[in-house]
């Protein structure tokens, strides 16, 4: 039955990406196509009040230039808005002013589409902070995401063309792709139970006669960017295990499909602007492969049980449910669990800091590749900067200049790609060991020995790859803490996409070169095996040093 219910969403998701992957093509294709009509009066508007009535073509650097900038701004207004929270409409609870390096942590963690949490939603943001920050944070960052996708996929694509407009691809991510998915499935998820009110706390009596506070708000219109949006910062603190946020089984694979489906889809949008639609179903094929194979990783590890209560000869028939819900069970929480960390969505409906040792080890490990899948659109740039290494590497085996797509890959790219791939360990490795080397650092730890060590490795990991879930045992709410994850989501946002746009920049200006038999194929089962190869090659060497002082280390200790 577990296999089964695995079995079934992840069909779901392969039906999903040929329709929404070419509704998203056509989105940005600026092809006069069915998607003009509904939307093109909205967009209008915008344009006009923006001033943006000419949208000419630009550079990468001014591309790269407009995003940053339009970042700068939400944040600085989203940051001025969390200060002052308490002062303003819609907080029927009177929520307080949030503490300035929380502050800074939270709006830096939406703006990079980490939604890291060192708050508990319910308790820590009123109403108005909820939509008019993190919602809106939500749209914001998720169409960020998008864009770079997409202007990355016409660097290598196009023939001698540029690789568009920022805030043309920004306001048409929102106005045609995920505000419309995001009313339909609030919508739908109001019709599940989830609340969606503005009304305060609800007062109840409990069985015994004492007098409860219930949180309410609107709680399916998050959920549904929330999702959508690969964001994963829940209005509750319990995120998506609470009741309100993920009531029923049913709700939790349609946020499942949520979360994945944009990610999944864009492999797709690939192939069609390559006019090779073999090309997208490579990298769709190498994504699914390399999360199968963590899937049944993690899946197997939980139905196993927990160790040490074996040990103890405690009945574990259902597997290690320490930390899960009922109503899921080992299936559907190891399916969420690999999904959410795949995607860099963050968002929880278990408690990963109880997973078993190898169970744990899959969404950090996830989270380290950055590729498999990943969050709107930045997943699937990872894994292109993969396959043009992977063609460089063939390249110089075989005594031939690269070439990917009919572009040449020359130093000046690789160069580029290096610092990204460097960037992401770096920011990652060096905050952990700073970490055991303070008080500051070590004092948040709740767990002794290797555990410990992995709940450290596990917050900057996530925060590195703007996933944002976390070992929730790590005592996080402090200065130290919230403000060197802040940086680190920083550095793991911003120093790949400019980067990766650069090499966008770079190959849109080169002059294709015809196909020969002797050009090394991308679009067959061989570049699959060997794009596989080269993404666990470089995550082994890079993180698997780590790695065993933590969960391996971990899972040894107990057997």
């Amino acid at each position: 039955m577990d296999l089964l219910q695995l079995f079934i969403v992840i069909l779901l998701l392969v039906l999903l990406v040929k329709p929404l992957g070419t509704y998203i093509y056509h989105v940005f294709s600026n092809k006069s196509n069915k998607t003009d009509k509904p939307f093109m009066w909205l967009e209008k508007m915008i344009y006009g009040i923006s001033g943006l009535k000419e949208r000419p073509q630009m550079t990468w650097k001014k591309y790269t230039l407009s995003l940053i900038l339009t970042n700068v701004v939400f944040v600085v207004i989203g940051f001025v808005i969390l200060l002052i929270q308490g002062s303003l409409a819609f907080n029927p609870n009177g929520i307080r002013n949030m503490e300035p390096t929380l502050a800074f942590n939270t709006i830096i963690s939406f703006m990079t589409n980490t939604n890291l949490q060192h708050y508990s939603g319910e308790s820590g943001l009123s109403y108005f902070s909820q939509m008019a920050v993190i919602i809106m944070m939500m749209f914001t960052s998720a169409a960020t995401g998008i864009t770079v996708a997409i202007a990355f996929i016409r660097g290598i694509t196009s023939k001698g063309a540029t690789i568009g407009h920022f805030f043309e691809d920004f306001t048409k991510a929102i106005t045609r792709i995920l505000l419309p998915l995001s009313i339909i499935m609030t919508i739908v998820l109001v019709g599940l139970k989830v609340p969606q009110t503005l009304e305060p706390t609800v007062q109840a009596t409990t069985v015994e006669g004492e007098s409860q506070n219930i949180a309410v708000g609107p709680i399916a219109s998050l959920e549904a960017i929330k999702h959508l949006g690969t964001n994963g910062g829940g209005h509750m603190g319990a995120n998506s295990s609470h009741p309100f946020e993920n009531p029923t089984p049913l709700t939790n694979v349609l946020e499942i499909l949520m979360m994945w489906c944009i990610p999944a889809a864009l492999t797709f949008t690939y192939g069609k602007f390559a006019n090779k639609q073999s090309q997208g179903w490579v990298i769709f094929s190498t994504m699914l492969i390399l999360f199968m194979g963590f899937l049944s990783l993690a899946y197997y590890s939980e139905s196993q049980g927990n160790p040490l209560f074996n040990q103890l000869g405690l009945n574990q028939e259902q597997g290690n449910m320490e930390g899960k819900e009922i109503r899921f069970g080992i299936a559907q929480s190891a399916l969420f669990t690999t999904v959410t960390t795949s995607a860099t969505t963050g968002t929880v409906n278990n408690m990963h800091d109880t997973l078993t040792p190898i169970g744990g080890l899959v969404p950090l490990a996830l989270m380290m590749l950055n590729s498999v899948f990943g969050g709107d659109g930045v997943g699937l740039v990872n894994m292109l900067m993969y396959a043009i290494l992977a063609v460089f590497i063939c390249g110089l085996l075989v005594g031939r200049t690269p070439e990917f797509l009919g572009k040449k890959i020359e130093p000046r790219e690789m160069k580029l790609i290096t610092i990204a791939l460097l960037a992401h360990p770096l920011i990652i490795l060096v905050p952990t060991a700073i970490s055991f080397l303070t008080n500051l650092g070590q004092g948040a730890i709740s767990n002794p020995g290797f555990h410990g060590i992995s709940q450290i490795l596990y917050e900057f990991t996530s925060s590195a790859a703007n996933n944002g879930s976390g070992f929730e045992g790590l005592g996080d709410n402090t200065p130290f803490w919230n403000i060197s994850t802040g940086l680190v989501m920083l550095f793991g946002r911003y120093v790949s996409i400019i980067s990766l746009m650069a090499v966008a920049g770079s190959l849109v200006k080169k002059q294709w070169v015809p196909e020969t038999i002797g050009t090394f194929r991308t679009d067959n089962g061989l570049f699959i095996g060997i794009l596989i190869g080269v993404v666990l090659l470089v995550g082994a060497l890079t993180f698997l040093p780590v790695l065993s002082l933590g969960p391996i280390a971990e899972y040894l200790s107990i057997r």
